[in-house]
């Protein structure tokens, strides 16, 4: 056995390391989008579980999500002891872990490669469930998507697998995520492209579909195969509804930008203590807990009575501006929320409303308050997220019936433009980076830069050899035949030159001692004969052509040695690359 599992590491996972180095591993990436999404479906059932066996004991009445029947004492210090308890949390932890969400995750994939650390997602667990536990405006979903990021992250860092791989593997990570949470596989998918990685690829869309189905097979298997919403059969009625269709989707686009707009204001505050903020957050809560109890928790059973058409015009609207200025405030002072749930709470409430109101001005052409509901949903998440597709395909999986394609497509991309266009808006995350002082590089030139690791087009024919060498050491070095020398110093690698040069040298040398012009030289250093070397630096086996790049930026170096620690002070040196290198591959890859 022991034997076995030598020849596994000692052979199949070096040749798997180096098939995910390139941008067509596809049999590699589909086998890490299974283990993904079967270990963030298992993630995410120990997270639901920690939020609704509490609640289940701790509300009264039936379910997890009955704040609304504890007594109006408790309703208002539960949000300020859960907001007290998160804040004294945050204040004793480092600046650098105290980020969680989706915010978090986009940091990540952008700055350090999507490497999410241990210590990350075990704050992440706690903050998410203290949140809803405590009856903040909160969702589940943002935290769970943190989450499947980064387990999946942590899988790659174990296998230490490139890490263009592990971007890939946190994009897995996130729709398996969504697709558990919601039981929605396919918006999982486009969610995890549209929103978070912003890119889409044929190579990407293989291992993040797979994650997505794992995923939502081991939630199955515990809920069942009910979406997260209990939707009637729902339909238009009547072509004379686009105008009101049209008219709710540009109140909801105004709506969408206002959430963002207040998330914006409050974070510029972010500069202030964590205690205060979080703090003035629950406090800000205690009014909308002991006057609008809806707004408590996930809130996913007021949005099933909307659906169901249980809920009168004056509470849908109530309740929904409520939702959103409570909401809004808390995410932007630093309570650690999930958004993507309070969007459907927000969008199902007030498009329910509206729902209402056209019911009144057309009775007998309009359809039911579920319908409308359904529509506002989808057309809050695709305005404040800027994801219309991924959007679109959350209504159509929640309802599971296309007859709602047709005005979806209308509602959601029409509020999608008003938010944008009109009211100058970039997705809430966005916004929220923006302020943190970061930034979103997703051009097409950093995007295929990111998908390919340094050891898909590196040179191997490389031999470290000593600096100083007899004339019998040297031909050794070039029987083996190498393209290039890497010189050792006294602390590493200090040059790179190409063996032809030093086989040019001896054969010069050797000509002009047969014409007794010179003695033989008893040694040759390689850092003082005629050669075409280069100064170099190290960029690890993992790195991305895009983190090479940066290395050549930073270090002014003209060429750069691929290396990988494979036991303690000990460094592999695997192969060379040069700038010229990665920009013939990638006019190659354009062409």
């Amino acid at each position: 056995m022991q034997k076995i599992w030598h020849q596994i590491t000692e052979n199949l996972i070096p040749v798997f390391r180096r098939r995910l180095s390139g941008v067509d591993a596809l049999p590699q990436l589909a086998v890490l989008g299974l283990l993904s999404g079967l270990i963030t479906g298992g993630v995410i059932l120990a997270f639901r579980l920690a939020i609704e066996w509490p609640l289940e004991h701790f509300l009264p009445g039936e379910g997890f999500e009955s704040f609304e029947e504890l007594n109006l004492l408790t309703r208002a210090l539960l949000p300020l002891a859960g907001a007290l308890g998160l804040g004294w949390m945050f204040h004793r932890l480092a600046t650098h872990d105290r980020k969680v969400g989706i915010v978090h995750v986009m940091e990540r994939l952008n700055y350090h490669q999507g490497y999410i650390s241990v210590r990350s997602a075990i704050v992440q667990f706690i903050s998410g469930v203290a949140t809803v536990v405590s009856g903040q405006s909160a969702g589940r979903e943002g935290p769970a998507v943190h989450l499947g990021a980064a387990f999946s992250s942590l899988m790659g860092q174990w296998m230490r697998l490139p890490n263009n791989s592990i971007r890939t593997l946190v994009a897995c990570g996130c729709a398996a995520a969504i697709s558990a949470s919601f039981n929605t596989p396919i918006s999982g998918v486009l969610f995890s492209m549209e929103v978070v990685m912003m890119e889409y690829t044929i190579a990407g869309f293989t291992p993040i579909i797979l994650a997505a189905v794992s995923a939502a097979i081991v939630t199955q298997a515990v809920y069942g195969t009910e979406p997260a919403f209990s939707v009637p059969a729902l339909t238009m009625n009547s072509l004379l509804e686009v105008p009101w269709i049209l008219v709710i989707a540009v109140s909801i686009g105004i709506a969408a930008a206002l959430f963002i707009h207040l998330v914006d204001a409050m974070g510029k505050h972010n500069h202030r203590p964590v205690l205060l903020r979080i703090t003035i957050a629950g406090v800000l809560m205690m009014p909308f807990a002991v006057l609008v109890p809806e707004t408590m928790g996930i809130g996913y059973d007021t949005v099933n009575e909307t659906i169901n058409g249980q809920l009168g015009f004056w509470l849908l609207l109530g309740v929904g501006i409520a939702k959103l200025v409570i909401t809004s405030l808390s995410i932007g002072l630093g309570m650690p929320s999930g958004v993507i749930g309070p969007t459907l709470f927000m969008g199902a409430t007030l498009g329910g409303a509206m729902g209402l109101v056209g019911a009144q001005i057309m009775p007998e052409h309009a359809s039911s308050v579920g319908f409308y509901a359904m529509l506002g949903m989808g057309a809050m998440m695709g305005a404040v997220l800027q994801a219309p597709l991924a959007a679109l395909m959350a209504l159509m999986e929640l309802t599971r019936n296309p007859n709602i394609i047709l005005p979806g497509m209308l509602i959601i991309t029409t509020s999608s433009l008003v938010t944008s266009e009109a009211f100058r808006k970039k997705s809430l995350f966005l916004t929220i980076l923006k302020n943190q002082g970061l930034s979103y590089q997703n051009s097409p030139v950093i995007q295929a830069l990111r998908r390919v690791s340094v050891g898909a087009i590196m040179d191997r024919g490389i031999l470290r050899t000593e600096r100083h060498l007899s004339v019998e050491e040297a031909r050794k070095v070039l029987k083996s035949e190498p393209k290039w020398l890497l010189v050792e110093g006294s602390n590493g690698p200090t040059a790179l030159l190409p063996a032809v040069d030093l086989a040019r040298y001896l054969e010069d040398t050797e000509k002009l001692v047969a014409a007794e012009e010179i003695v033989p030289p008893e040694s040759i250093d390689l850092m003082d004969i005629p050669a075409n070397r280069r100064d170099v630096a190290p960029v690890q086996y993992q790195a991305t052509l895009e983190e090479a790049l940066n290395e050549f930026e930073s270090t002014n170096a003209e060429a750069l040695y691929v290396q990988r620690h494979v036991a303690p002070m000990i460094q592999r040196v695997y192969g060379v690359v040069l700038k010229s290198d990665i920009e013939s591959y990638y006019q190659y890859r354009r062409s």
